[in-house]
């Protein structure tokens, strides 16, 4: 059924008129309508088909029909609150534990990843009896009040940093403090979180959690360095805090190899929260938190109950059911992989192309590229990769860029995203950086005649 009320022109009016400024568009100068999508592609109020390479929020597919059906059926039958026993949340429960470690074992319900960020918080402070958070520069972890303050990425444009929170270096191996060439770039990142413990201890605080995004994304697609997480878990657990992996943009087998990205850092390490949200449910709002047995009694022990109006009822625990179901039965972790690593060489062929590139980083469909003005000094160049996003989109590919200069594309595209997609999108980058260079040629060839 087509429901399109207004033409184009029309949305754009009412939205502007109705919705708050603030809320931003992709392409504000000339942003796309999308009325339909399926799989990795979404299609305009035209018809006209564009690839989709960054919704990670839909994560088996737009539309996937297994997701559709399971929402259909169990809202046919009930949907309620969690005060009453039902199959589906303790099933889901179950599911997930398969797929963590079993240290983990306890579950909560929500409906956001903001959500789920702002109860590891309570758990975290509840369980240590500390205020204090470290986080890492440039990090994003929600839009709640709570999470905003421990957010560099956002308090850093509005009242700035509180004295309970404190920021540690962002692991990046390409522009960072300690790059690849360093003999232990684990070790040294991880020191520099000692560091702001050590400084905090000082000034007579207590550290009751560090929160870090296994795969940092807003902050530009970075891949801490391994081993970086035992480092910072033991200086951590050591001041009396605990660990937050913040799966929320990069869990559910989107790194291939694993089914969550915190088990790149290898089988030893463990969380002590983990926090999910977004691919949970394929564009339905659900999340959740896993933590301990420990932390969890603690957070009992308040005598405050702890309860979410739709977290985790019956309907959105159907459609994590089957988001589980299409990640097993279609094997997209090992698809992630495939096709992740076939991205990755053509990107790296491109590198070697364009001197524009300057970085090439990821795992499984997860990817960043970095662009810079100059190769030796890694500059950043923003104006260069929104010119190049802009171009993209007049190809019908849907791409973003992040990063603190806002110059890394990336790559996080619907977990069905195929061989051919990449190599569609990558031979159109080609073209595109092509023609660049070519009209930098033709600029200089005028001024120096």
């Amino acid at each position: 059924m087509n429901r399109e009320l207004y033409g184009r022109e029309k949305t754009l009016e009412l939205r502007r008129q109705l919705v708050g400024s603030a809320c931003k568009l992709f392409f504000p100068e000339d942003p796309v309508k999308i009325v339909r999508a399926e799989g990795q592609y979404i299609y305009d109020e035209k018809g006209r088909q564009y690839l989709d390479c960054i919704n990670n929020v839909s994560h088996v597919g737009h539309c996937h029909p297994i997701v559709i059906k399971a929402e259909h059926e169990q809202s046919k039958l009930l949907n309620t609150n969690t005060r009453y026993l039902h199959d589906n949340l303790v099933e889901y429960a179950r599911r997930l534990s398969k797929t963590l470690p079993e240290k983990l074992c306890i579950y909560y319900f929500l409906n956001s990843g903001s959500e789920a960020n702002d109860l590891a918080l309570r758990l975290a402070r509840q369980y240590t009896k500390h205020q204090d958070v470290i986080v890492l520069d440039h990090a994003y972890h929600g839009h709640l009040t709570s999470l905003i303050d421990i957010s560099p990425y956002k308090f850093r444009k509005l009242e700035g940093q509180k004295e309970w929170v404190h920021v540690a270096s962002l692991p990046d191996t390409y522009r960072g403090l300690y790059r690849e060439d360093h003999e232990d770039p684990a070790a040294a990142y991880a020191s520099d979180v000692k560091k702001v413990i050590d400084e905090a201890h000082k000034k007579n605080r207590k550290i009751a959690a560090f929160f870090i995004e296994s795969l940092p994304s807003v902050a530009g697609q970075i891949i801490p360095p391994a081993g970086y997480f035992q480092k910072v878990a033991e200086y951590v657990r050591g001041a009396g805090g605990v660990f937050v992996a913040d799966e929320i943009q990069v869990g559910f087998g989107r790194v291939g190899k694993q089914f969550w990205a915190f088990q790149l850092q290898g089988e030893d390490f463990v969380p002590d929260i983990v926090t999910m949200g977004k691919p949970i449910g394929n564009g339905h709002p659900i999340a959740c938190v896993a933590t301990t047995k420990k932390i969890a009694e603690a957070f009992t022990a308040t005598g405050v109950e702890y309860f979410n109006t739709f977290g985790g009822n019956p309907v959105s625990c159907a459609i994590g059911l089957a988001v589980l179901d299409v990640i097993e039965k279609e094997n997209l972790c090992a698809h992630a992989t495939e096709v992740g690593n076939y991205l990755m060489e053509l990107l790296k062929q491109q590198k070697a192309k364009h001197l524009l590139i300057g970085d090439i980083r990821g795992v499984g469909l997860f990817i960043g590229v970095d662009l810079v003005k100059n190769q030796e000094k890694r500059t950043p160049a923003p104006d260069e990769a929104e010119f190049i996003i802009r171009r993209l989109k007049e190809e019908y590919i849907v791409l973003s860029t992040d990063g603190p200069d806002r110059n890394v594309i990336k790559f996080k595209p619907p977990l069905c995203f195929s061989k051919e997609n990449a190599k569609f999108v990558v031979d159109t980058l080609d073209e595109i950086l092509t023609a660049m260079e070519k009209e930098v040629e033709n600029y200089n060839t005028r001024t120096s005649s």
